[in-house]
């Protein structure tokens, strides 16, 4: 299975800063070390081209994003400040779902060790998020296969409220937002098909309700690929989940759609999403489970 990593682009925030930009070196660091020789192929990701991001979103928040011409105000509502390394880096993962969605499509699975960036709206940033890459993969799919439906199964205990936004009325893509229903953002957009949880949703319902959610995802989206967005931050350590999923509910829940993938004969490509653990080896950790369960071993 190919793996997808852009973390030699990822710029140290400062401490205590809430998002943790070094989980992807070590999940990385641990893929090598930890997964039997050969499961996983890791690559450096490709950038993003112009093309590939403006078939989402708006030029000038492109061009904004390229030039380092972002307001105040806009950095702040991404969450970090602008650097030429935010801006590579956020290129490079989305080229990584795209690479994920390419492989997948070669070789059943694929796998980008960071992605997820679903807060991404058509024409600003929010939430960690620079680049829609679920939007941008799906769409570089469609260029690439006139016809071709994707599904975006998105498991962030956060909406993947950007995503819904630019996907908007868009019948060839399939939304579909398992999260917390008091959760961030606190604007909710419209997904095809949106679950919302209470706080406190453990193993059991969580599973539950994922497992009918997909039986109404995949009967409507009648796709040939799907973009899974598997957040580490439903588990009950993390500081921003509010969610009381264990690791296993969390292994169970990336079984069960990995495993609807497989039985379905469809492509699935994975992004990690987020993941804000108390510590933060407990989110790496989630990841690398996910990532060991895409992989077969």
């Amino acid at each position: 299975m190919r793996a997808y990593y852009s973390d030699s682009f990822v710029l140290p925030l400062p401490p205590g800063h809430r998002f943790p930009m070094e989980k992807y070196a070590r999940l990385r660091s641990r893929v090598l070390s930890e997964l039997p020789p050969g499961a996983v192929q890791l690559e450096l990701a490709p950038a993003a081209s112009d093309v590939d991001i403006l078939r989402v979103h708006a030029p000038a928040w492109l061009q904004a994003v390229s030039a380092g011409t972002l307001s105040a105000q806009q950095q702040r509502e991404i969450g970090f400040p602008w650097s030429l390394q935010m801006a590579e880096r956020s290129r490079r993962s989305a080229g990584a779902t795209i690479g994920a969605c390419l492989a997948a499509i070669e070789d059943g699975t694929g796998v980008n060790l960071a992605g997820g960036t679903h807060h991404a709206f058509h024409d600003r940033g929010a939430g960690y998020c620079v680049f829609n890459d679920a939007a941008i993969a799906a769409a570089a799919m469609q260029a690439a296969r006139p016809g071709l439906r994707v599904l975006v199964v998105d498991c962030d205990v956060h909406q993947g409220d950007g995503t819904a936004a630019i996907l908007s009325g868009d019948d060839s893509v399939f939304t579909f937002s398992i999260h917390g229903r008091n959760n961030y953002p606190f604007v909710k957009q419209t997904s095809d098909l949106d679950i919302e949880l209470d706080d406190g949703t453990g193993d059991s319902e969580y599973l539950d309700r994922l497992d009918r959610g997909l039986d109404h995802a995949f009967a409507a989206a009648r796709a040939g690929l799907v973009v899974y967005l598997a957040g580490a931050d439903p588990y009950e350590g993390d500081r921003l989940g509010r969610l009381s999923l264990s690791r296993a509910g969390l292994a169970a829940r990336d079984s069960l759609v990995f495993g609807r993938c497989a039985r379905a004969g469809l492509p699935v490509a994975a992004c990690m999403a987020g993941g804000y653990a108390r510590d933060i080896e407990d989110t790496v950790d989630i990841h690398l489970q996910t990532v060991r369960i895409a992989a077969g071993c």
